[in-house]
């Protein structure tokens, strides 16, 4: 079987099937689980894999793992992440979260339901066409807590799942680009997000007498208009390195100086040798600070994870794959402020994510990830399926000409 009939099957597999795969998203979305929590979705996805022929494996901290193909050979991965949002919908869909405070608000379950479509598919062609037509093996990782610091790719990554992977796509729904457009950019396509907590103590005193004690309302005011632009001073601009602040708590009356304030926000940046140095930058400016206020000060910073930096080999692969699709719906990326722990995985092995269009156009304004009357148009699922199809298409290509 040619590379390029394993992309028509999966297309005219769609034709018949597009309905369901819309199906399997619907139910995902009405069933959300948190990051750590997906037990649930762990099990719908094995149900549905091991309905199809598979072989699902539970990875060791929810999740789930498949392969389909021959036992042997190159292994080209692709990943799906199946966690949710502690958020509360508003969007009125007919299949809305009955989780209230729960929602696939980052379009997790478009992710999981393209990826669950294409083991699907490819196990249906192998059966037909046999194990060898693939021309390689296909791994599919569902990987749960990608939302949350302590995330699920280190996890998952840790428990094998990279073992004999040459190569991992991955796709990210991105409602600033209109559905059929795809969206690939080499080298750093999110920034590198970690958590920075910073606690300012003191032994307290009367507003009146502010002289007479640590000001930690001063001291704080301090950090939160001083950090930023220091930063901005210390590493180069073009790096996009931005420190902001989410929480501020302390104190609980007018007159009181308090004895404690914490100061709760993020570091992020694009280059991934300034957010290996983060930590220490931070730690040193905030100290250079609060000195002269005498307060104390501790700094409790916490490592997110890197830029996602797609190589350039297989972004080629996916931007022929989408000009195999359809030449004019290939788009620039731009690099988005955002953190994706998809980078964990592009530090062990070659690979690419690209940004998958799922606005349908309508509206005056675009809607947001992470906001809780977001809608993707579910188009974009039969969409991001071809997608990774014809990128094994090339895959497939690429090794049929390396070994020529």
């Amino acid at each position: 079987m040619s590379a390029l009939s394993v992309s028509a099957f999966v297309t005219e597999w769609l034709a018949n099937h597009e309905p369901e795969v819309i199906e399997w998203r619907r139910h995902l979305h009405r069933n959300p689980e948190l990051s750590h929590h997906e037990t649930q979705t762990t099990q719908f996805i094995v149900d549905t894999l091991s309905a199809a022929g598979l072989d699902p494996v539970v990875l060791p901290h929810k999740g789930v793992r498949v392969d389909v193909g021959p036992a042997t050979g190159p292994i080209i991965a692709f990943r799906g992440d199946i966690d949710a949002l502690p958020v509360f919908e508003e969007t009125g869909l007919e299949f809305a979260s009955q989780k209230p405070g729960v929602m696939h608000a980052c379009g997790h379950d478009m992710h999981t339901a393209i990826v669950l479509a294409l083991a699907v598919a490819l196990a249906q062609l192998t059966q037909r066409y046999g194990a060898d037509a693939l021309g390689v093996r296909v791994r599919c990782i569902f990987q749960p807590a990608e939302e949350v610091m302590d995330g699920g790719a280190v996890d998952a990554i840790a428990s094998g799942v990279l073992e004999g992977v040459t190569q991992i796509f991955a796709v990210h729904c991105e409602p600033k680009l209109r559905t059929g457009e795809i969206g690939v950019r080499t080298g750093a396509i999110t920034s590198a997000s970690d958590v920075v907590e910073i606690v300012l103590r003191g032994h307290g005193g009367h507003t009146s007498r502010p002289h007479m004690t640590a000001d930690l309302g001063y001291a704080a005011g301090l950090l939160l208009t001083q950090l930023p632009g220091m930063v901005g001073r210390t590493v180069d601009p073009r790096s996009g390195t931005v420190v902001a602040f989410g929480s501020i708590n302390g104190g609980k009356t007018f007159n009181a100086i308090p004895r404690e304030i914490r100061l709760l926000g993020t570091v992020r940046t694009m280059q991934t040798s300034v957010w290996r140095k983060s930590e220490d930058m931070i730690r040193s400016l905030v100290e250079q600070i609060v000195a002269p206020t005498g307060a104390d000060v501790e700094v409790i910073y916490t490592k997110g994870v890197p830029p996602v930096n797609n190589s350039d080999v297989a972004t080629a692969l996916l931007a022929q794959a989408v000009n195999q699709i359809d030449p004019l719906a290939l788009k620039e990326a731009s690099q988005s402020s955002g953190g994706e722990d998809f980078s964990w995985y592009l530090e062990e092995v070659s690979g690419s994510m690209a940004r998958l269009g799922c606005w349908d156009g309508t509206g005056e304004h675009r809607p947001d990830l992470h906001q809780p009357d977001i809608v993707f148009d579910e188009r974009a699922l039969a969409i991001g399926v071809r997608l990774f199809a014809s990128t094994l298409d090339q895959c497939v290509s690429g090794l049929s000409i390396s070994d020529a």
